[in-house]
């Protein structure tokens, strides 16, 4: 066993350690860092298999900007830990009836699995042929000509989670004075305004 094998089996064990910790974590906000660390583990994995820019990618976007933006709405929308822990009590029955069936599915699923014979040779002959193009460029062929439409229906769906996260943590105070730019606007600066004519030595009064 390689350098490489052992460096990929430290990155898969950690992902899936880190995605299991990420459900059952009581704490959201240890939650999302578990899931950063997952988003880690799988960029180790891109690198490994050759896959730089999706590494990256992976980095930049949801480390970065998504779970980030997790990290930003929990902490902003003040979590009462109690009443959640009373709710996931509540509903603990019912959710494990469906992780049961989700596990009997798994290993239905898994016993029945047969390799295909030409799974070793696609494996070693990738499409496209790395030597010809680089992945970068495969990848926005794939994004930007084939599933263009997906590719944008994805974006439409980060920008309502987006807002969703901004209409969640916005908060309006009563005792707070805010600023009404129509109102500056449109007043009259005859009304708002008044000259004085003060005298040398008067003063104001």
């Amino acid at each position: 066993m390689g350098i490489a094998d052992i460096t990929f089996y430290a990155f898969a064990v950690t992902l899936l350690g880190a995605g299991f910790l990420v459900t059952i974590a009581r704490n959201p906000v240890h939650s999302v860092l578990w899931l950063i660390l997952s988003f880690i583990s799988a960029a180790g994995m891109f690198v490994l298999l050759g896959a730089e820019f999706m590494a990256m990618l992976l980095l930049i976007v949801y480390v970065g900007a998504v779970a980030v933006l997790f990290l930003f709405v929990v902490m902003m929308l003040d979590v009462d830990f109690a009443a959640l822990k009373g709710e996931v009590a509540r509903y603990f029955p019912l959710a494990s009836i469906v992780g049961i069936v989700l596990l009997m599915q798994m290993a239905l699923l898994f016993g029945s699995w047969q390799e295909s014979q030409n799974a070793q040779a696609l494996r070693q002959a990738p499409t496209p042929d790395a030597a010809e193009i680089h992945n970068t460029k495969a990848l926005g062929l794939i994004l930007y000509d084939q599933y263009f439409l997906l590719f944008q229906v994805a974006g439409l769906i980060l920008l309502v989670a987006m807002i969703g996260a901004i209409v969640l943590t916005l908060r309006h105070r009563k005792d707070v004075k805010r600023q009404n730019v129509v109102a500056q606007m449109h007043r009259d600066p005859a009304k708002t305004l008044e000259l004085k004519d003060i005298k040398p030595g008067q003063g104001l009064g």
